[in-house]
């Protein structure tokens, strides 16, 4: 299968501590009009596959040191190589063995001695496949869809490349990993997936980043995937604004900028780490220096300020 002309070679990575075998599959898929990388080790491909992301991995599953399951398990834990398809190849063939390579986070299994017709059959089929995805997920993100997905387990699956911007998702995991998504996101999605009628949307600092963002609940997409939306919260610029025009402590404009975006008192106790009486001061002391006498008129006032409008009158 030879890509057609007018795209780019897509980028093969074969992981085999065999010569003889990475001789012969690099033979056949640069036939096949594939540019291949090789490495003859797990450690090797994980260091390579720092510095160049491939379409797709073609790996041996039994090598010395890191094998191939593990090699596996610690590419798709990086969410820059998550996305990439892994075929396995081995002679091994029991059902234990094929089940672990798909755990692992592979797509398909191959026996050796590999057919290489087969191969470069499979690797297309595999291409075609990852690369309908990726076209999936940047068309929702140029179209202004921040988009994520976590599974059932609490696990970041798949996020579209703004939203993985934002979230600092696609990096090379930290040593101690830091999670690109807080446990009460993940917490939060699961309980609106088993009670979407009683969701609300959820604010927080991405912890990679520091970027304030809302997630809000779209739906559940497959009996693993729940679909979330996020919109960044230009906290800083918007609190500034109201210190410097309301003269409000920073306490105070954090408080009244929560309120104006529909959060109860309870909600944003949860959002600064106070409690909900505090919460309640803050406000009785905001009210008094605007010249508002509810939560309604105080949200009024705030959306206008931000938006460029006239304040109205206290």
């Amino acid at each position: 299968m030879t890509p057609a002309p007018d795209r780019p070679a897509s980028v093969v990575l074969v992981v085999d501590d065999s010569p003889g075998t990475l001789g012969m599959l690099d033979a056949a898929l640069e036939a096949a009009g594939y540019t291949v990388l090789l490495a003859q080790s797990g450690a090797a491909a994980l260091a390579l596959m720092e510095r160049v992301t491939p379409d797709i991995v073609l790996m041996d599953a039994v090598m010395p040191g890191l094998d191939g399951f593990a090699t596996c398990e610690r590419l798709k834990r990086r969410r820059m190589n998550a996305s990439v398809p892994v075929v396995f190849m081995t002679g091994l063939t029991e059902t234990e063995h094929v089940v672990r390579a798909l755990d692992a986070g592979g797509v398909d299994y191959l026996t050796k001695p590999v057919a290489p017709a087969e191969l470069v059959a499979r690797v297309g089929v595999h291409l075609a496949n990852a690369r309908l995805t990726r076209s999936a997920q940047a068309a929702l993100d140029t179209t202004g869809r921040y988009l994520l997905a976590i599974s059932r387990s609490g696990e970041l699956v798949w996020s579209t490349p703004q939203a993985d911007a934002w979230l600092g998702a696609g990096a090379v995991d930290a040593v101690p990993p830091v999670r690109a998504l807080p446990e009460k996101v993940m917490s939060w999605g699961l309980a609106c997936a088993a009670q979407p009628d009683r969701c609300r949307p959820l604010a927080f600092a991405a912890p990679r980043t520091g970027r304030m963002l809302e997630a809000s609940y779209v739906g559940r997409i497959s009996a693993d995937e729940i679909l979330l939306r996020l919109v960044s919260i230009d906290q800083a610029a918007d609190e500034r604004v109201l210190r410097n025009r309301l003269k409000l402590t920073a306490r105070e404009a954090e408080v009244l900028l929560w309120v104006s975006r529909g959060k109860t008192n309870r909600d944003i106790g949860d959002i600064l780490g106070l409690s909900p009486r505090t919460v309640n001061k803050h406000l009785e002391q905001v009210f008094a220096k605007i010249g508002v006498e509810n939560r309604a008129t105080a949200a009024i006032q705030v959306v206008t300020m931000l938006q460029g409008g006239c304040v109205p009158a206290g």
